[in-house]
Order: structure tokens, then C-alpha cells, then sequence
């Protein structure tokens, strides 16, 4: 791994963005006049709010009393017999709500309230993100506006009555391909509407600065539990590599965090092929995608050759997305990580295994991750990571029998 890096880039930067939100050529803040100053305030206030003492105070004290951190790391004994490795799942889906989303929601509500804001919108695929928005606006007894693409609120129903139940308006996004793009859309109009009492919770790490950086930070207690973990069981914080799904990209960029750096670990994220990268209908981003502005920053995007975004396509609604965080476009670019893509089949195959060799129902986001394994030849004293990023109850629907 560590020969494909362009050694001209500060592997710093690409886990700390620059003054203006930059990782190398991505990231930046390309947004309409009217949310200026929202996007100004946010990015002038974050680092202050989230570093200062009181804030860590009780962000860690929720992550562990609330959302049930730390997660375990758990030695999967029959699946690293099956691939001739040692290998280790960090179980997010082990989160209060079920997915990693917590850690980012939990943050930004109490960001919200330190800006004095009172209303909080949020976008979302699967729904986990827009169920971890819902749950910590019931425990801090605010707004909650939800917005979710139609299709999406079709096939991940329990996710729409669980952000009911908690007390969230969850409004449906018809335009498009009515997924994650689209309810995104939404979303922003909201936001341009309501610019001075209402907090936008992005749930992955895209967006203009400073939110790609604000939840790569919030996420990534993940891999600093990972460090701290492996040291326990292996004797050393450091493994061989780490793996992880990409849609937008969070539960990846917290699982990589506190690794970029260390060049002898590898990073693969796996992004969706939907049926396949060059069939029409795919969301394979990084392998299709050119530098494009979507959502406000520069990244690696699908559109056509005028700069149309192309509507993806993916089983998973969580990976259901044109476009990819800034931070993974720029480790990507740089070399420092590897995406793969993995077909919808692939990644059903590969939650039926978990299942049956392991006892653990992954989500469909995850099984992305988990079907890795089958194109990656890792040997016997290697350790190997995969960051199993929520469970998939939600996905029952389509799991059906194998």
C-alpha cells in the first residue's frame, strides 16, 4: 500500500481539511447567499464548541451512558476460518438506534445547542441516520423535521414508524429518483427557509465545510476505540487493515480517522455497484465519478458529460448516492486508500454468511463491507477490521430467504 501513496501529500491533510474545508483538491463550501451566514456561524463556532471541555464532557458521556459506547470489538472465529485471517468486526451495530449515526447526532444536538438553535432538519437513506436525528431531538425536547425520498420510505418502513413513534415529522422527497439525493434536496430548500432557528444534521460526511470535518471528527470515536481494542487483544493498535462501507462515507471515515496516517495500515471502503459499475444502474462513485459540486463541496460525482447528476442506484438505500465525501475523494486521489465495488448480489451473499457462520444480521450498507473479503487475500497472521456500521433488521424486507 504504502508505495501507491503520493508522497508529495501531508497524510495530515487528508484527515484535517484546510482553513476553507479543503482535503488536497476537495472539499470547500459552495453554497446560495441565504445560507452564508448559517454555513459561516457553523464553521466559525464548531472547533471552539466541540473541543471545549463542558462539550467533551458531555458528548463522552452520552456516547457511553446513551448510545452504549464503547461497542465491542469482536473476534469472528468462524468467518476468519473461512478466510485463513484473523478477523475483527467493530460492532456499531451494537449502537443505541443500531447504527454508528448516533455518535454523529448525539454531537451535533448538543453543537445545535450551544448555537442556541431549537429546530433541527435532517436527511436520510435507510432511515438510521433520520432515526438517530429523531432520538436525540426526543431527548432534548426539540423540533425534528426528517426528510426521506419516497422509494427509500417504501422499502425501510420500520425506520419511517420508528421516527414517528419518536415524535419526527418525516416529510417524503418526490423528485428524482425519490432516494438520498433528493431527500438532501429537500432538506437545503429547508434549511435556505429557515435560516436563523434551525440546525441542518448531515448525517454523513459530505456537505460544505465544515460538516464533511465536523462528522469525521464526531465519528471517529470509532477508531480510536479500535486502537485502543486491538492493543488489548493482539498487543498492538495497529492491524493490518481496516474495512468499511462508503455511500457518503461516515462510518468509514471514522473507521480510518486515526489510522491515515499510519501508512502500514491498509484502508478499503467499499462503494456500491448496484448491478454492476458500467451497467446503468450503479452508485459506484469513486470509479465512475469526476470532480463535480454537489450538495456544497467539491468531490468525486456521477454526472453525464454537461454536469448532469446521473441518479444512482443501489439494494442499499444507505449507499443510494451520486456522490462521496471530500475526504474520500481526496484518499482516493492521493492513493492513501482503496475503494472497491461490490454488486448488490455480492453483498447479499455475503449478510447470509455473517448470518449463518456468526449470528449477526448485518445491514445491507455493511454486507458491502463484509463482501470484501472475498477479493482481498489476506494471510494467516494478518488482522483485519471490518466495521460492521449497523444492523439489519431494517433490511428483513429484502433479505427474505436465502
Amino acid at each position: 500500500m504504502k508505495s501507491n501513496i503520493d508522497m508529495a501529500i501531508d497524510l495530515a491533510s487528508l484527515r484535517n481539511p484546510d482553513a476553507k474545508g479543503f482535503y488536497g483538491p476537495f472539499g470547500g463550501a459552495f453554497v446560495p447567499e441565504m445560507l452564508f451566514p448559517n454555513v459561516e456561524e457553523l464553521r466559525s463556532r464548531y472547533l471552539e464548541i466541540i473541543e471545549s471541555e463542558a462539550f467533551r464532557q458531555e458528548f463522552l458521556g452520552l456516547l457511553r451512558d446513551y448510545a452504549g459506547r464503547p461497542t465491542p470489538l469482536y473476534f469472528a472465529k468462524r468467518l476468519s476460518e473461512k478466510y485463513g485471517t484473523n478477523l475483527y468486526l467493530k460492532r456499531e451495530d451494537l449502537c443505541h438506534t443500531g447504527a454508528h449515526k448516533i455518535n454523529n447526532t448525539i454531537g451535533q444536538i448538543l453543537l445545535a445547542r450551544h448555537l442556541g438553535k431549537r429546530r433541527i432538519i435532517a436527511e436520510t437513506g435507510a432511515g438510521q441516520h433520520g432515526v438517530a436525528t429523531a432520538t436525540v431531538c426526543a431527548l432534548m425536547g426539540m423540533e425534528c423535521v426528517v426528510y426521506m425520498g419516497a422509494l427509500d420510505m417504501e422499502r425501510q418502513s420500520p425506520n419511517v414508524a420508528r421516527m414517528r413513534m419518536l415524535g419526527a415529522t418525516v416529510v417524503p422527497a418526490t423528485s428524482g429518483n425519490q432516494t438520498l439525493k433528493d431527500a438532501t434536496n429537500e432538506a437545503i430548500r429547508d434549511w435556505i427557509c429557515h435560516p436563523t432557528d434551525t440546525h441542518y444534521i448531515i448525517g454523513s460526511v459530505v456537505g460544505p465545510h465544515p460538516y464533511p470535518d465536523l462528522v469525521a471528527r464526531l465519528q471517529s470515536v470509532i477508531s480510536e476505540e479500535m486502537r485502543r481494542q486491538l492493543a488489548e487483544k493482539t498487543g498492538s493498535e495497529i492491524p493490518t487493515a481496516v474495512l468499511a462501507c462508503v455511500g457518503g462515507g461516515s462510518n468509514a471515515a471514522g473507521a480510518f480517522y486515526h489510522y491515515i496516517e499510519e501508512e502500514s495500515v491498509q484502508l478499503y471502503g467499499a462503494e456500491a455497484a448496484g448491478h454492476g459499475v458500467h451497467s446503468g444502474e450503479t452508485a459506484a462513485t469513486i470509479a465512475l465519478g469526476k470532480p463535480g459540486i454537489l450538495h456544497g463541496s467539491l468531490s468525486m460525482l456521477m454526472q453525464t458529460d454537461d454536469g448532469q447528476v446521473v441518479e444512482p442506484y443501489s439494494i442499499s438505500a444507505g449507499l443510494d448516492y451520486p456522490g462521496v465525501g471530500p475526504m474520500h475523494a481526496a484518499l482516493a486521489h492521493f492513493g492513501r486508500a482503496k475503494y472497491l465495488s461490490v454488486t448488490d448480489e455480492q453483498a447479499l451473499q455475503a449478510a447470509h454468511q455473517l448470518a449463518r457462520l456468526e449470528g449477526i444480521i448485518p445491514a445491507l450498507e455493511s454486507a458491502h463491507a463484509l463482501a470484501l473479503l472475498e477479493e482481498l487475500p489476506f494471510g494467516k497472521k494478518d488482522v483485519v477490521v471490518v466495521c460492521l456500521s449497523g444492523r439489519g433488521d431494517k433490511d428483513m424486507g429484502v433479505y427474505g430467504a436465502p
